[in-house]
């Protein structure tokens, strides 16, 4: 079983926000920063956490929402989705990277600068596209990243991979297309489904697509970490 515990680390801004860690029981092969939806490090996250760590992985979550409030979880109910929404609007872009860097940092000094990945679901998608550009990870993964469409001018320093659904409303075809017409080197891949379907809480949960998307994601990390 991994094993959990929590950290406070601090950002160069000085903030100091939870970090939460799960790690195996071996000696870690890597390590993984995981970003977060806009409903927090809510249960849903924690096991995708658990998830990696079980694989072999250091994997920890940075608290995103921390700046606004400690212990932000939500669920993904029509109220959890406003008020997630909310959240997400008073957290720039350049305020949740640092967060994410002191994340990244903390995997560096922890693994001693062993290899790093970023994965990131919705939000969390596309501050992992970013980190892709910012951060130097080893590779980075982006579920369902709503904004990488806007940020597709920005250049990865690393290997990148993401997973949309075909059915997404918020993310149309349009903008997968520009994201492949501006950076014809990342592995995209799309699914017969909607958006969020990796969360085994939402109503878009599709387990094939989530299986196969689990999959092609853990034989890219292996490809590019180890």
């Amino acid at each position: 079983m991994p094993k959990k515990r929590i950290e406070t680390i601090t950002a160069v801004d000085g903030h100091g926000l939870t970090l939460h860690i799960a790690e195996p029981d071996q000696p870690a092969k890597a390590a993984l920063v995981i970003c977060q939806e806009i409903f927090g490090v809510n249960g849903h996250i924690k096991a995708v956490v658990e998830s990696y760590a079980a694989e072999g992985f250091v994997a920890v979550a940075p608290a995103l929402f921390d700046r606004i409030g400690p212990d932000i979880e939500l669920g993904y109910d029509p109220d959890g989705i406003a008020r997630g929404r909310e959240l997400r609007q008073q957290v720039p872009w350049e305020t949740a990277m640092r967060d994410v860097a002191a994340a990244v940092d903390w995997c560096r000094a922890t693994t001693r600068n062993g290899p790093i990945g970023v994965i990131g679901y919705c939000w969390g998608g596309s501050l992992a596209w970013l980190a892709a550009a910012d951060l130097k990870p080893a590779a980075a993964v982006c579920y369902y990243g709503g904004q990488i469409a806007q940020f597709s001018d920005r250049t990865p320093t690393c290997p990148v991979q993401m997973h949309f659904g075909e059915h997404d409303a918020h993310i149309p075809e349009a903008d997968r297309s520009a994201i492949l017409a501006a950076q014809p080197s990342v592995e995209l891949h799309v699914y017969d489904a909607g958006h969020g379907f990796n969360c085994t809480e939402r109503d878009d949960f599709v387990p094939d697509a989530a299986k196969l998307a689990r999959e092609r994601t853990l034989e890219f990390l292996n490809r590019h970490l180890l």
